[in-house]
Parts: C-alpha cells; sequence; structure tokens
C-alpha cells in the first residue's frame, strides 16, 4: 500500500508530533524570550551603558530587531532543506543553531570589559538566533499539522503554539526570580544563568526530534518525485497567500510583543518606576494563563473554526490593552497582575489557531517556504519594529494613546488577513497523480466543518 493511502494521520502519530512540536518550539522561544526579557531589563545598562536610559533602550531594541530581519532568510534556508529533504532535518538543525547561539550569549563579554565589541557579537549572536527561529516555527507547525487527523487540525496544530507561552514561562520566570535577588546580582552574573541554561535544553530537544516520523504529506511528495525549486514554486503561485499571512501575523508577532517586551520596558522606564519584579511576575503568571487556554482554544478553532478564533482574539487584544496601560500608569499592582493575564488570554486567541490557518493557506507543494518566509517577513516588520515604533511614539507624542492606536492598526490588519485566507486540505484523493493528491481543494474555516475535509 503507497503512503498516499496509508491511514497515517493517526491521533496516535499526531500526538508524538505534536509533543515533539511543543518541545522544540519551547526551547526555540525559552531562547528568543530570554533575550528579549533581557533586552527590555537587562542589555541597555550591561552592553550600552555609555547612552542614557531612554536611547540605550532603543539601541537594546535594535539588536533586539535583528534577529526579526533574519527570519525570512532563515525561512529560505530551512524552508529550502524542509521541502526538499523532509521537516525532520531541517528542524533538527534550527533547534541546534538556536541553542548554541543563546548559550553563547550567556558568556559574552560585557562593554565594560571589550568596549564595542560587546554589542557587535551580541547582534552576530541574535543574528543566528533569527536564522533559527526563521525556519523552525514554520517546519514544527507543519509536523503537527500534517500528522493530525482531518477533524482535528488545529488542535494538534496548537501543539506548536504551545511552545510559545511555556518559553515565555521559563524565561520571565527564570529572570523573576533573579530580579528578586536585587539589582546587583541581576546586572552582574545573575542575567547570564537563563542563558546558559539552554544548553540543557538542547539536549532534551534534540533527543525527543531524533525519535519522530517525517509528516505523510512529505512521503506522499517523496513518492511522487516532486523536483520543483521550493522559493521559485512560493513566489510564482503562492504570493498571495503570503501576502495575506504577512497581515495576519501583525498581531501575533506585532501586537504580542507590544504585550510583553514593550510593556515591560514601558512599566520599568524611569517615567512610570514600576518595579522589575513587578512587572516580571504578572508576565510569568500571564505565561501560565496563556499556557493552560493554547490547546483549549485551538480545539475551540476545530469547531468553530480557526477563523473565528483568530479574529475574535485580535479584536478582544485591542479592547484589552486599554485597561492594562492605564492600571500600570497607576501602580495598581492587583490589577496588573488580572489584566496582563488578561490580555494573555486574549492574544492567545489570535496565537492558538494559526499554526493551522497558516499551514492550510498554502497548497503542499514548497508549503515549508511558503509558510515560513510569508511568517518570517511579517515577523520581520511587525515584531522587529514594533517596540522601536512604539518607543518612538511614545517619545513623540509624550501618551500612550499613539501606541493604542497602532495597535490597534495591528489588531485590523490580523483580522483583514484571517477574514481573506484560502484553506486547502490534506485530505486529497487516494488514487491518481501526485497533482491529483497534493494540488488539493479549498476548504471552509468559518464554521463547524473548519479545517475538515
Amino acid at each position: 500500500m503507497s503512503t498516499a493511502t496509508a491511514p497515517a494521520n493517526t491521533h496516535r502519530r499526531a500526538l508524538k508530533s505534536g509533543f515533539a512540536a511543543a518541545v522544540g518550539t519551547t526551547i526555540e522561544w525559552y531562547d528568543f524570550y530570554v533575550y528579549a526579557t533581557a533586552a527590555a531589563i537587562v542589555f541597555p545598562v550591561v552592553f550600552f551603558p555609555e547612552l542614557d536610559r531612554g536611547l540605550g533602550t532603543l539601541a537594546s531594541f535594535g539588536t533586539y530587531a535583528v534577529a526579526y530581519f533574519a527570519r525570512p532568510l532563515g525561512g529560505i534556508i530551512f524552508g529550502h532543506i524542509g521541502d526538499k529533504l523532509g521537516r525532520k532535518p531541517a528542524l533538527t538543525i534550527t533547534l541546534l543553531l538556536m541553542g548554541i547561539a543563546t548559550t553563547l550569549v550567556g558568556v559574552l563579554p560585557t562593554y565594560a570589559t571589550i568596549g564595542i565589541w560587546g554589542p557587535i557579537l551580541l547582534i552576530v549572536l541574535r543574528i543566528a538566533q533569527g536564522l533559527a527561529v526563521g525556519g523552525e516555527w514554520g517546519g514544527a507547525s507543519l509536523m503537527a499539522v500534517e500528522s493530525a487527523p482531518p477533524k482535528f487540525k488545529v488542535f494538534y496544530g496548537g501543539f506548536t503554539q504551545l511552545g510559545n507561552p511555556l518559553g515565555a514561562l521559563l524565561s520571565t520566570g527564570a529572570f523573576w526570580v533573579l530580579a528578586l535577588m536585587g539589582d546587583d546580582v541581576l546586572l552582574t552574573w545573575g542575567w547570564r544563568i537563563p542563558f546558559l541554561f539552554s544548553i540543557v535544553l538542547i539536549g532534551v530537544g534534540f533527543w525527543v526530534r531524533y525519535r519522530v516520523e517525517e509528516t505523510p504529506v512529505f512521503e506522499a511528495k517523496i513518492e511522487g518525485h516532486e523536483q520543483s525549486t521550493p522559493i521559485l514554486f512560493a513566489l510564482r503561485n503562492n504570493w498571495w497567500p503570503m501576502l495575506l499571512g504577512f497581515g495576519i501575523i501583525a498581531m501575533s508577532s506585532g501586537g504580542y510583543v507590544l504585550a510583553t517586551t514593550f510593556v515591560q520596558s514601558y512599566a520599568t522606564s524611569p517615567d512610570i518606576g514600576l518595579d522589575a519584579d513587578i512587572i516580571l511576575g504578572a508576565m510569568t503568571v500571564a505565561a501560565f494563563v496563556e499556557t493552560l487556554v493554547t490547546l483549549p482554544l485551538a480545539l475551540l478553532g476545530d469547531k468553530v473554526g480557526a477563523k473565528t478564533i483568530m479574529i475574535l482574539g485580535s479584536g478582544l487584544s485591542l479592547v484589552a490593552v486599554i485597561p492594562l496601560v492605564l492600571f500600570i500608569d497607576a501602580h495598581n499592582v492587583a490589577m496588573i497582575y488580572l489584566f496582563v493575564s488578561v490580555l494573555r488570554l486574549t492574544l492567545s486567541g489570535a496565537w492558538a489557531p494559526l499554526s493551522t490557518l497558516m499551514a492550510q493557506m498554502f497548497r503542499p507543494q514548497a508549503r515549508y517556504t511558503s509558510m515560513s518566509l510569508s511568517y518570517g517577513i511579517g515577523a520581520a516588520v511587525w515584531g522587529g519594529l514594533s517596540p522601536a515604533i512604539a518607543t518612538g511614539l511614545l517619545v513623540a507624542t509624550g501618551n500612550f494613546w499613539s501606541v493604542i492606536a497602532f495597535f490597534g492598526l495591528l489588531a485590523l490588519l490580523a483580522i483583514l488577513g484571517s477574514a481573506l485566507a484560502p484553506q486547502h486540505s490534506d485530505t486529497a484523493p487516494a488514487t491518481g497523480s501526485l497533482k491529483a493528491r497534493l494540488d488539493t481543494t479549498a476548504v471552509p474555516t468559518s464554521g463547524r466543518a473548519a479545517d475538515r475535509k
């Protein structure tokens, strides 16, 4: 029996692939958010001490943004590997690259030790992180979604999305504990510990990834000897869904970064003066809440449609961010804890179904490349530039409402992109040519039949 006709998409296979995706993306996002947290709180002091706090924060966010602009290149490189050689080898390389780069940040000399070479080396390692994440998310998403039964695509795709809150929980939790030990510890040697811990996670992730199977969709491509050049196919045939994906990413990347990294920087800035341990504690609790709701929201996406969850999540996030800012200005600690979690809950609606929604926007040919490139470019623009844009708006206007307006623009783009996104099923006919098996028809995502055959 051929691969295309075998009952490959079983719950057992999907659970194994989903678990591997969750572990891998948890490690990747942990590494990424460790840097993001340090960029907001630590790096302005230890790598840019010659600048005042505002300019130092801008410079620190500049090094943070570099990784986002490396993502599209990572998407092309690892997308090519994933489309031609398989999802599994591409994901193994991204995991090793990210872990090594993060560990090296943990031993990097500061500005006080080697001067300007400290920030330069920091940028180089940040580029390596960006290349790794650029190839990681798309491959992990496909590993989970392509292995899932037709009626549970969004649920198993949610395992990939689970890595984000788990990674954030580990990273902010680590910095929260260090912040409680005082600035003397955090700003001298303490900030290095979360980076060095990455080397332990690499071993765990590599072992899990080594044991997972290739996806049925990629096996069908190999059986049919598909030979198209992934990047050329993507640019020629997938430009429209890639453009829509760019819009969809606005909230799940740009909005998410504003709600996490930028909010931390704003709350601890001299103008607001909130203690770092307060906002880090709130972020840690919120990451735990997001971890709890990600899979239930993904499962709900299989019932009511991935698009519905995405649109509601983006719109409600705009509503939730306003009271959060007001309570930060008022130093109301209890309400800060509450609304940081509320905002992360609504953002989960724009995050939990994302893997499946974007995976099914593209036909299987060049899907890894198309998905990774669309996500990478969107993340580069919205995720990479949003903290700097928000900081600039805050400096220029003197109030946070300009940042709220920018957040609203991101929500609008995500809503429009989600509403217009095409969807394709992997449950193609069991017989016929490779084209008949892979060039599948669109499926609805707005009702109970969403993400199904």
